[in-house]
């Protein structure tokens, strides 16, 4: 009751302070739209140096706006991912750590409070957060035939359908490009031959030809951008609209989705707005987590950041690109098809994993380990011809601590947690991760939610389907602490 209570005189205190700035400001408010791949990596569009790739909206985009090289999310699986996303929290400061589990009401979200500024919101392709996160959205278009193959179908009617009047903020959400492939208009774009597939996967046709028809549906998801531009364009309202590409996790191959490393943690990050960046074609290196996005958009609004976000304000790096802003970003792994317990604290050169789950290998989601890259994997160690960064998804048991030197090894395919120069490094690192999750009120249940599938083929195992005790608990959704920045 005390925590209704608090949080209904928090919403009543936003609501006074926001109202008379969106009074003072009518008229000038930005348009906001948040677009969202489902498992895309962040170096899976050509801005990002991938030459195998066809994303010429993205990519022109990128070099109108500023391109961040180092945007991280908190959890690299969808739901969390998306719920710390709209909520500027830590999963585990959700109630919704795990996949599928859905954001409980009392955790405030920032379209509610731009909904109370005026805007107009709206949402249209995959929703996956629960129905408490509704109530910030004035339509929300979740249903998944209306949607089409790729989650986009609705956006242009979006745009189209809403109240000229106020400004408008749309969370575009694709299904582009998860699994399982479709065919769509863009099949064949991109030539498998032409495709080098990462040394931790199978450098196979069969993986070349999974990673040619993915890449096809980031190419549908990027054409849907393109169109999204043209029609903002048509309307008279581009210039003034911030437009987001982002992703809600790693690309769903081994070693990627699910994973706290870059493969799986680290999104693509554009962010273009004409009237509102001071440069443009910029890169920005500056160290970015997914919950800043929030307390950001409200800062641009012109709104006063309140306490229940654990994220701070990178507005300033839009104004210089160059402008350092955190020291750290952490994530963690937890239940998504199979039991796992993983937290990572990353710098601009170091990351560090704590594994809670040594015992258990850590292949990958389900979906993934359908698929015939991870076949080709399994037929390779089963031939006993798996190097040492394709072994890594099979290994059991697991290194309770990782520490890789990313200014050397960018892949993180090199524990140096042993070596005796990296033991300064490894202390450090451990210290901070330790201070985060007690200021965080992060903790590791026993009897966190088990394996739902087969490992080995990713078929739902004959089990009950029961949750286990998820990360955090009360004290976790009460705080408001930040942990080090």
């Amino acid at each position: 009751m005390k925590v209704k209570i608090c949080l209904l005189l928090t919403g009543l205190f936003i609501l006074l302070i926001i109202q008379p700035l969106s009074a003072q400001n009518k008229g000038k408010q930005p348009n906001i739209i948040l677009i969202i791949a489902d498992d895309v990596g962040w170096n899976d569009l050509g801005c990002y140096g991938n030459t195998e790739v066809y994303t010429p909206n993205i990519d022109r985009m990128a070099g109108e706006g500023i391109r961040f090289t180092n945007t991280y999310l908190t959890a690299s699986s969808c739901s969390p991912s998306r719920t710390s996303i709209i909520s500027g929290r830590y999963p585990h400061n959700t109630g919704s750590a795990e996949l599928h589990t859905p954001l409980p009401p009392e955790v405030a979200i920032f379209p509610e409070l731009l909904q109370q500024a005026g805007y107009y919101t709206a949402q249209a392709g995959k929703w996956h957060m629960g129905d408490a996160a509704r109530r910030g959205f004035d339509i929300i278009h979740d249903n998944g035939k209306e949607n089409g193959d790729g989650g986009e179908a609705l956006w242009l009617s979006s745009l189209r359908e809403r109240p000229k009047e106020k400004p408008f903020f749309m969370w575009f959400a694709a299904i582009d490009a998860h699994r399982p492939w479709g065919p769509n208009d863009f099949s064949g774009k991109n030539d498998p031959n032409k495709i080098t597939p990462p040394p931790y996967l199978a450098n196979t046709e069969n993986t070349k030809e999974d990673l040619a028809k993915y890449y096809d549906e980031i190419t549908r998801f990027d054409d849907y951008i393109g169109k999204v531009e043209a029609e903002l364009k048509s309307q008279g309202v581009l210039d003034n609209t911030i437009i987001i590409i982002m992703a809600d996790n790693g690309q769903p191959f081994p070693r990627s989705k699910t994973r706290v490393y870059d493969s799986g943690m680290k999104t693509p990050f554009v962010v273009k707005w004409n009237e509102g960046l001071s440069r443009k074609g910029a890169v920005s290196s500056s160290l970015i987590s997914v919950i800043d996005i929030a307390p950001t958009l409200l800062e641009l609004l012109g709104a006063e950041v309140q306490p229940g976000f654990q994220g701070k304000s990178f507005a300033k790096v839009l104004k210089d690109p160059a402008s350092k802003f955190r020291n750290y970003v952490f994530s963690e792994h937890n239940w998504h098809d199979y039991e796992a317990l993983e937290r990572m604290v990353r710098t601009k050169d170091y990351l560090y994993v704590l594994n809670l789950r040594p015992n258990l290998s850590n292949p990958g989601p389900a979906d993934s380990n359908k698929s015939p890259s991870f076949q080709d994997l399994k037929d390779i160690r089963d031939a006993g011809e798996l190097t040492a960064a394709q072994a890594e998804i099979f290994m059991t048991p697991r290194p309770a601590e990782e520490l890789f030197d990313c200014s050397k090894d960018p892949m993180q395919l090199v524990n140096v947690a042993s070596l005796s120069e990296y033991q300064t490094h490894l202390k450090d690192m451990r210290q901070v991760l330790q201070q985060w999750r007690k200021e965080t009120f992060d903790n590791s249940p026993e009897n966190i939610t088990k394996d739902w599938y087969d490992r080995e083929t990713g078929d739902p195992l004959d089990v009950e389907k029961a949750r286990g005790e998820m990360p955090g608990g009360t004290k976790a959704i009460q705080t408001n602490a930040k942990g080090p920045f």
